[in-house]
């Protein structure tokens, strides 16, 4: 399997690419912004992008869906219940981040269902709590945790549909189970280093 891990725009978000490595079509994770450079590195290893997939719906994650729809075909990812968020996204939320509207989601998952790009296959897993419809996507060895865990940090619960009981539970129940040696790959670069393991996280995070 092929990832790259790429910091965009002005928030310090962490859009990932994915992709098989023998059929080259792969998937990105949260194409924030900066469409074309997250374009010219899939280029570079000969990656087709076939979907657009959202950790969940807040602004500061979507705002690239459009631009890299245009550009790739490709399909836009997102849980059922943070849907409704890309096509509604307040005009104010997009003047005070930047931001640009999303088009609607052509597929909607929910927990337990998989996300299959070439031999490449991610877990949705719901983790509510930072927004309704949050999800982390495993597959051996990694875990994308988009704002639900950080490095040594977690989300916020203070915006609208976040809660914090929900969100530790969903940390605690959803993530801290997997196994110990799965690497941690956050929506946001807020920590020491980019990566964390869930050894780690369970060992040192101070919010946990």
């Amino acid at each position: 399997m092929f990832i790259e891990q790429m910091q965009v725009g002005n928030m310090a978000v962490l859009a990932y690419i994915v992709s098989d490595k023998e059929n080259k079509v792969g998937l990105v994770i949260d194409p924030a912004a900066e469409v074309d450079a997250i374009l010219r590195a899939a280029e570079q290893n000969g990656i087709q992008i076939k979907y657009i997939v959202n950790t969940h719906g807040h602004v500061d994650h979507i705002s690239g869906n459009a631009e890299m729809q245009k550009k790739t075909g490709a399909k836009i990812i997102i849980h059922e219940d943070d849907a409704p968020m890309l096509a509604n996204t307040p005009s104010m939320m997009l003047k005070m981040f930047g931001g640009k509207p999303s088009p609607p989601a052509d597929i909607m998952v929910k927990d337990g269902d998989a996300i299959t790009v070439g031999d490449v296959s991610l877990k949705v897993i719901h983790v509510p709590g930072h927004s309704p419809g949050g999800i982390a996507l495993y597959t051996e060895g990694y875990v994308f945790t988009g704002d639900t865990l950080f490095v040594e940090a977690v989300g916020r619960s203070d915006l609208p549909g976040g809660s914090w009981p929900i969100m530790l539970r969903s940390i605690e129940e959803r993530l801290l189970t997997l196994p110990e040696e799965t690497v941690v790959l956050p929506g946001h670069n807020y920590g020491r280093t980019s990566t964390s393991t869930i050894g780690h996280e369970k060992k040192h995070n101070p919010f946990l």
